[in-house]
Formats: C-alpha cells, structure tokens, sequence
C-alpha cells in the first residue's frame, strides 16, 4: 500500500472510531502544512471528530496561538520534541479535544543541521492524562515525500492513542 492509500485508511479509522466514542480530536502542524488536518477532514463525517487544525508555521504563531514559550524556541528551537510538546498541548487546550497531534521539523530541500538533517521531524501525540513525543529522520526524497511521510506516521500514532480508550 503507498503512503497515500494508508494516509486516506489512517484517516477513515480515526473518523469511525471517535465519532463511535464522541472523541474529538485537533491539529497543530508546522512541516506537514495541514496535511494532517486535511486527511482528516477529507473523510465524510469528521466534523463531528474535529475540532481544530492550526498550521503554525512560524515562531511566532507557535508562541501566541499555541502557547509555545520563547524559552522552548530559544533553548531547543522549533525542530525540537519540546516544540513538538508544547504545541500539541497547546492544541489540546485551545480546542477543548479529547487527543491532539503536532508535527515540527524540517521537510527541505534546505534547513538542515548535523544534529537535525533534512527530515527530521517531531511528532507527538496526546490526550488529557498522557502523550508520547518521537523524534524520526525520514529518508530525504523530497520534501513532498518527508511531509506525507510524516504525515501517516502523525495518524498512526494518534489512532494508537486513540484505541488506547
């Protein structure tokens, strides 16, 4: 199955299941650009699922609409599993979700460090009681690759999350 085929799969299940249990879920999404929000929503039913979907691209939406604090951005910048945090808590709280999911890192073809290559993105997931941050390096084939990619890993760990209730 391609990654777009398990991206629309990915989605449909996360609609299903939380409209059968009345959760809700938001987004908060730099690298991916709303990819996930859109995958989402391109399934039939999920306004009763979603509640929220921020693309915060930048700095300074991360620290005014999701509450990402200047000193996470200036200690361990945006490509960072606190980022990562803080902005998916911050989605939390804004939307009043039962889960939440962001994505921060760097889709290319430039901003890459030694420490952080092209591809490294930070996902976490969360509910009110618990979450998990990752760190993966994606094969750098192409922004459009890393984003889709990061993108159905996004989905797979909140689904995980998910059917943990």
């Amino acid at each position: 199955m391609d990654v777009y085929e398990n991206i629309s799969e990915l989605s449909h299940k996360i609609v299903e299941i939380c409209a059968e249990r009345g959760f809700k879920t938001a987004t908060a999404e730099s690298c991916t650009g709303g990819m996930i929000s859109a995958a989402i929503t391109s399934v039939s039913g999920s306004s009763a699922v979603i509640e929220l979907g921020v693309c915060s691209y930048s700095n300074r939406i991360k620290r005014e609409v999701l509450g990402v604090s200047v000193q996470t951005l200036e200690k361990f910048t945006e490509y960072s599993r606190e980022c990562a945090e803080e902005m998916a808590k911050g989605a939390l709280k804004l939307s009043g979700a039962d889960f939440a999911v962001s994505t921060s890192g760097i889709a290319g073809p430039s901003g890459g460090t030694d420490n952080d290559p092209v591809g490294t993105v930070y996902i976490c997931v969360c509910g009110k009681e618990q979450g998990r941050c990752e760190r993966f390096e994606f094969p750098d084939t192409g922004r459009n690759d890393i984003r889709a990619a990061a993108t159905e890993k996004a989905l797979s760990m909140l689904l995980e999350l998910i059917n943990e209730f």
